[in-house]
This record gives C-alpha cells, structure tokens and sequence, in this order.
C-alpha cells in the first residue's frame, strides 16, 4: 500500500483531517474526519482512478479506457485520463445528477447514458469496450482502484499518530466496498488496532447485510436514490472477499440522518459533503455508533452534491 502512496504523491491531495468541538460533545468522544470533498474532482475517487490508470500498460492505452459511475468515479476516470492524454468513455444513469455530468464532460470524457432501471451498465461497457479494445476501468472491483483508494486511510492513521491519537475505529461511507476495501486493508498493516465499519443508506445495506449473512446478497429494488453515489446494487465480488474477512460490521442511516449531516458539515465544519459522502457522519450524530469516550476516525467521501439538492438540505435545516 506505501508503493501505492508513492505513486500518486504529488498528483493527488493529502486531504485535511478535521475536527469541532461540537462534534465531540454530541458524541462524547473524539472524532476526526477525512475531508476528501477537498479531494481533486470532489472525492476519494480520484485516488484509485488515477492509480488504476498510471497502472495501465502503455499497449493498453492507445484504444482509451471505459467505465460505469454514477458520477464520482466517471468524474475520477475522465480527469485522470485526460492528465495521462488517454481517451475515455463513461456509462453514466440518465438520472445521475447533473453537476457530475456537467464535471465529466469537462474532462473531455464521452459520456454515454443508459437506465438504472432497465440496462445492466457492466454488460452495456463490457460490450463497448470490446467492440473498441479499450481497457475497463470499474468503480469499485479492481485491485488498482481498491489500492488507490487505500491511501486514504493511511493518511489519516499518520496524522492521527502525528497528533498522538490511535483510532479505535474507522467509519466509511460504502456502496460497493472499494473503498472500505482498501481502508481495511491498509488498516490491517498499519492500524491493525482500529476496527473497519461499512457505513450505509437505508435501503442500501447490501454490505452489512452480507456481513451477516456471510455471501453476497443484493438490494432490493426501489429504493431511495437521494444517496446517489452509494447504489451500487451488491457488493463486488473482489470487495466482498476482502471486507468479510476485516470489517468488524456494518451500521445503516435514515435519509433524515444524512440531511442532518450535510447540514451540520456546512454550518460547523464549512465544507460542502453529497449525501453519500455524509453517511459516517450521519452515523456519529444519530449515536448509530457507540463514540462515546473513544476516539473515532470517519470518512466525508465526496461534495458533489446538486446545487438544488444542498439547497433544499440547509433550508430544512433552519
């Protein structure tokens, strides 16, 4: 995992580790979090994109790169691609909010849009990146992005050494477990003390519930889609077997709980977080975690939210 962090030192941002006071009084304890909405693109994805891409052999590059996101990773692949002068296509829902599409395109990414509903988005890039002999570049199952995204974690277990502080545990923010995959793996060698829970919306639990029951099980259709980034519709197949033998469990949040976040991250910590990326913090405030005299490590994965969607969040919040 430090190979990793070498690689993309220098390309990608040491996000801030913060804390408030205010924080600590609701919870009892003390809690810092990771701010990757400062991340380039607005979230943690652009971590394992772009190690996934500098990954790539020079034979591979010349057809371009293809991938599924929601947003986030789409935004992640599409600036990573552009840095390394490679062309990239993005499968992205007709629904995805348009902030992130607007942000893919800068990049110079196509952008090709398929139904949630109706279209499997792995067999639609599949196809398309045959038909081209591009590489695919997944959100989430890959062990280059599941590494890159890794790096995160060990920036926050050198700050919080720095700061003489030792994480009892570490909540992320989990669709589907890349990214809590490579948090826990990079705990496993550097914070083997900390414990790794996956932080999920209602509806969406697809990883604490396969924690349970020990396979991978899949969401239910139907539910809210307010969570954009976190709908990914089971846990990954790679994910899967890496976070059922290291998360110590799973916790589950209300769409209310996440509102209350977003708004708190604004009011309080002057950062703008996408309901997705609010989730451990949501945790923490509704006391969905017992923090009360530990101190507790959590994720704000991204700030990519609608601009009408963070609007209508504060205007409830007052």
């Amino acid at each position: 995992m430090w190979r990793r962090a070498a690689r993309l030192a220098g390309l990608v941002v040491t996000t801030p580790l913060v804390s408030h006071p205010l924080l600590d009084e609701i919870t009892g304890g003390r809690i810092f979090l990771k701010a990757e909405p400062l991340q380039r693109t607005g979230s943690f994805k652009f971590r394992g994109a772009t190690n996934a891409v500098l990954r790539l052999p020079a034979a591979a590059r010349a057809a371009g790169i293809v991938t599924y996101s929601s947003g986030n990773h789409g935004q992640a692949v599409a600036a990573a691609a552009a840095a390394a002068g490679i062309a990239a296509s993005v499968f992205m829902p007709a629904d995805a909010p348009a902030i992130k599409r607007a942000s893919t395109a800068s990049w110079g990414a196509e952008i090709r849009l398929y139904d949630r509903a109706r279209e499997d988005r792995e067999a639609l890039a599949l196809a398309f990146a045959e038909a081209r002999g591009a590489a695919i570049i997944p959100p989430f199952d890959h062990p280059d992005v599941i590494a890159g995204q890794g790096t995160l974690a060990l920036e926050i277990f050198a700050e919080c050494r720095a700061r003489g502080v030792s994480p009892e545990a570490l909540l992320v923010c989990t669709g589907g477990g890349g990214l809590i995959a490579g948090c826990a793996l990079a705990a496993a060698g550097a914070a083997p003390e900390t414990r790794v829970y996956a932080v999920e919306p209602e509806g969406w639990d697809d990883t604490g519930r396969s924690l349970a029951a020990g396979a991978r099980l899949a969401n239910a259709p139907g539910g809210s889609g307010f969570c954009d980034a976190l709908l990914a519709p089971s846990p990954g197949r790679l994910t899967f077997e890496i976070n059922r033998a290291r998360l110590a469990g799973g916790l589950v949040v209300s769409e209310a709980e996440v509102r209350a976040a977003m708004a708190f991250a604004f009011r309080h910590l002057k950062l703008v977080v996408e309901p997705g990326g609010a989730v451990a913090l949501a945790a923490l405030l509704a006391g969905r975690f017992p923090a009360k005299g530990r101190a507790v490590a959590a994720v704000l994965s991204g700030g990519n939210v609608d601009p009408a969607v963070f609007a209508a969040v504060l205007g409830e919040s007052l």
